[in-house]
């Protein structure tokens, strides 16, 4: 096999893993949704198909984190290469831990289906959601494009997801205050913001990793947080 042929088979490779990154995270931002469409029409059987997709997203990290090893013994890749490498394996690990996120939200559905809604509060995870969404859809174009601006722009937008977080738990709390029967649902609906809130945190550190990337430096200012709550526990992802 001659130089040229093993260069083109390396670049297959790398393509092909790319493409498996892509896939990975459109399947994580169909979930995000897919899992706030079912809380709020409090679909049971649609929130089980979310949980049942988290497998698919589960399956789908480890082939690329096996693929990922079989390159790097295979190729011995260098430098730049080998950052790209690197990076599809930061990335796939934090959609993994997003899909998680949306799995535990759809847990919640089934806890929530005999509740109805509070106020405005399943518009406001609604609209949360589009948003970690559209950051997690604009870092994976940004990982193809490799643009960095694009990136840098998704991490001044986690900002405005913690302030709908923010905004969101003080309605909550005013739910609770005013009626003491709404304390078991709004608990939920605050796990649920919270782990949306995580979510953008997640896409944020996804968005710095495509900056690193293309640059080969991490953003040097520290990002602008909007979160300053401290309520009801940290819920985890995969325990919340």
């Amino acid at each position: 096999m001659n130089d040229q042929h093993i260069l083109r088979a390396y670049d297959r490779d790398l393509e092909a893993i790319q493409a498996h990154v892509l896939k990975m995270g459109g399947l994580v931002e169909d979930a995000i949704l897919k899992g706030t469409d079912a809380l709020t029409a409090r679909d049971v059987e649609a929130a089980e198909r979310v949980r049942q997709g988290d497998k698919v997203i589960d399956a789908l990290e480890e082939s690329l984190n096996d693929e990922v090893a079989r390159i790097i013994a295979l190729r011995a890749p260098m430098a730049r290469d080998l950052r790209v490498l690197l990076s599809v394996l930061r990335l796939s690990a934090s959609l993994e831990r997003v899909g998680d996120y949306a799995k535990n939200i759809a847990k919640r559905v089934t806890v929530l289906a005999e509740s109805p809604g509070l106020g405005g509060a399943d518009a406001s995870l609604k609209r949360m959601a589009r948003e970690v969404q559209g950051m997690l859809r604009d870092t994976l174009d940004a990982f193809v494009r490799r643009d960095a601006e694009l990136a840098r722009d998704v991490l001044t937008r986690d900002e405005g997801v913690d302030q709908m977080y923010n905004a969101l738990f003080r309605e909550i709390l005013t739910f609770m205050l005013e009626d003491p029967r709404t304390i078991t649902p709004s608990m939920h609906l605050h796990f649920i913001a919270k782990n949306l809130e995580r979510m953008g945190d997640l896409v944020t550190n996804m968005a710095e990793q495509v900056i690193y990337l293309v640059t080969g430096e991490k953003p040097q200012d520290e990002r602008p947080k909007g979160d300053r709550t401290a309520f009801m526990g940290s819920p985890g992802a995969n325990g919340a």
